[in-house]
């Protein structure tokens, strides 16, 4: 029985082992230094050489000429360790997947502590070393950390993270890689030409992409071709079918139909796919790795000398031109939706289907996806554009990229308030508004120019001063909630006491909003409130704005405006007015007779102790969140209505 390729090609040095330098070099400089460990651990993935190295290594350290980096192969440890020798009683290889347990690892500590018998060292190699117990682990921990002179132990793994951290860091890590496919094919053309076949050069790139980059795995496939294979040698047809990757033919057929537009010819090369025999998701993933070899030649046109693309002459040629006909937009396009199309395929019952599904999405022009950060960034600022329309009543006017839109005039003109009965006034409240300081209307340098009053038609025909960019009193009003949102970012206090406010009037680029309590009119009054509500309407509305805050009674224009929550009849609360004449008081219900170890019940404030309107008004309380029930409550001796 004839060996296989990857047992009989195994490498019997440093120097053989294929694709490993970075790992080979440095324990090559180590032993010929004798700077020898009592640990090492080989990590990477299946199939490059760990095993293979941690043999290397321990012939190394037993021939009669090292430690070495070379051996000599002719003592008596070298031809017992070669890769075809009887081995060593002093090399023992373990393996951890059925010797993982507690009992194994106290056995081979109670034998590791026995000097060697013809050797210079006892080496334990522990392949799969992952699988060791955590209770295996701890029976070696003492000895992996203190070893005898005379011992090596080489861990070799594909899971270093599950190693236990105590035992991995007493050892010397050395991190495989998977073989690059230059290094891989130099390895199959000395294995095909020590075994003197015949092999097309097309084959090699199907077994390199089939074996993943691993040396095992790839001279195994290449073994099954040379075992199948007839008189003329390894044929590209006789690959494609043993294999089971896709034609190359239909992967031309399908880039092509794509590149012309042809739904018939997609279309076609998917049936002529499935009619062979072939998995739509193994021709997908095909494809895509055919995308990224034409993105590679679209953007670096020398490619293929430079190594980064693997592929025939005549293929290579081909491609090139392919590349040409799309443009990287349109590459990068297809293999985005090719990639998503294969995780929608895993495990999917009609694969045909999907395949075919994805096939359109790829013939359907701009058919991008909308959830990029660019896409999404467009959508907000249309959004943005859509508001100030909406708060203007009128149209954007066309104007240049990246500029701020101008507002047209508003679709109906600002319809005056409904005549309301006038009532009396408080007598503790002017009958006048009272403006109060607002921030100046001098720019400051650096800051965003205002933007322009503007006056419509309808504006003038009802008596309207000009608005700044077409903004009025009833726009500002449909987004007061929004306007509060921004507001609340800045002061919350300042959001608490807009919650029953309301915007006056609007003239030019100044707002005025009014308060139905004269005491919170003054605090939303104050520098820092003022500042806060024009920092919103610049956010909402854009522009520069200056903000009056007035007290007004709910008969004022726009008091009816502000938007409130809808609630389920909660009790609500009435401010009392002051009649000219007093109002005939209702009759008091009779006291509750109070026990005689009950304190009285405080008695309610006099209304008159809060204000009468005759020298300086008190300060308002510092909690603005507390001053509006304060005020209903305690001072002005709210009620709830009646039903």
């Amino acid at each position: 029985m004839a060996l296989a390729l990857y047992r009989k090609y195994r490498p019997a040095t440093f120097a053989e082992v294929v694709g490993q330098e970075h790992v080979t070099e440095p324990l090559r400089v180590a032993l010929t230094a004798k700077r020898v460990n009592h640990a090492y651990l080989f990590s990477g993935p299946r199939g490059c050489g760990k095993t293979s190295s941690a043999r290397i290594l321990a012939r190394s350290l037993n021939c009669e000429q090292g430690p070495t980096p070379d051996p000599c192969g002719k003592c008596d440890s070298c031809i017992a360790l070669a890769p075809e020798g009887p081995g060593s009683v002093d090399v023992v290889e373990l393996d951890a997947a059925s010797h993982g347990g507690v009992d194994d690892a106290r056995e081979l500590r109670d034998r590791a502590f026995y000097a060697p018998a013809s050797s210079r060292y006892r080496v334990f190699i522990i392949d799969e070393a992952h699988m060791v117990t955590t209770q295996g682990f701890n029976a070696l921990l003492k000895i992996v950390e203190e070893p005898p002179e005379h011992l090596v132990f080489i861990f070799a793994t594909t899971e270093p993270d599950k190693v236990l951290p105590t035992i991995r860091s007493r050892t010397h890590h050395y991190p495989f890689r998977l073989i690059p496919p230059s290094a891989m094919r130099e390895l199959l053309e000395r294995n095909v030409a020590a075994e003197g076949a015949t092999v097309a050069p097309a084959v090699y790139p199907l077994v390199i992409r089939a074996g993943g980059g691993s040396a095992r795995d790839t001279q195994s496939l290449l073994d099954q071709l040379l075992a199948g294979a007839g008189p003329e040698g390894v044929t590209y047809e006789r690959a494609v079918a043993l294999l089971g990757v896709t034609d190359v033919a239909l992967i031309d057929d399908m880039v092509d139909g794509l590149a012309a537009n042809d739904a018939s010819a997609v279309y076609g090369t998917v049936d002529r796919l499935v009619e062979a025999g072939h998995d739509p998701r193994r021709f997908a993933a095909d494809l895509l790795d055919r995308l990224r070899d034409l993105v590679l030649l679209r953007a670096v046109p020398d490619a293929g000398g430079r190594g980064l693309v693997t592929a025939p002459g005549d293929e290579l040629d081909k491609m090139v031109a392919q590349a040409q006909q799309l443009g990287p937009a349109t590459l990068t396009r297809y293999a985005e939706i090719v990639h998503t199309g294969l995780v929608d395929m895993r495990g999917a019952t009609a694969p045909r289907l999907l395949l075919e599904l994805l096939c359109a999405r790829m013939l359907l022009p701009g058919a991008v996806p909308t959830d990029s950060a660019a896409d999404s960034a467009v959508l907000q600022r249309l959004e943005r554009m859509e508001r100030r329309v909406t708060a203007g009543g009128g149209a954007v006017e066309e104007a240049p990229t990246y500029q701020r839109p101008s507002k047209a005039e508003p679709a109906e003109a600002k319809r005056p308030p409904a005549e309301k009965p006038a009532r009396p006034a408080p007598a503790s409240e002017p009958s006048s508004p009272r403006p109060v300081a607002s921030k100046s209307s001098t720019p400051q340098p650096g800051t965003p120019e205002p933007v322009p009053a503007v006056t419509t038609p309808a504006a003038e025909a009802a008596g309207q001063p000009a608005t700044q960019g077409g903004v009025d009193a009833a726009g500002i009003r449909r987004l007061w909630s929004e306007l509060l949102a921004e507001v609340r970012k800045v002061s919350r206090s300042t959001e608490a006491m807009l919650t029953n406010a309301s915007v006056q009037s609007v003239e030019g680029d100044t707002v005025t909003i009014g308060h139905t309590a004269a005491p919170l009119a003054r605090r939303l009054g104050e520098s820092r409130n003022v500042e806060a509500i024009a920092k919103a309407l610049e956010n909402v509305f854009g522009g520069s704005w200056h903000v009056r805050c007035v007290h007004a009674d709910n008969s004022g224009p726009g008091a009816a405006a502000a938007p409130k929550p809808p609630r389920s009849e909660p009790p609500t609360f009435e401010r009392p007015t002051r009649p000219q004449q007093p109002a005939p008081r209702r009759p008091e219900p009779a006291p509750k007779p109070v026990q005689a170890d009950e304190p009285p019940p405080p008695e309610p404030p006099d209304e008159e102790d809060y204000y009468s309107g005759d020298g300086p008004e008190p300060d308002p309380p510092p909690n603005p969140e507390a001053d509006m029930v304060k005020l209903l409550t305690d001072k002005l001796g709210a009620r709830p209505l009646e039903r």
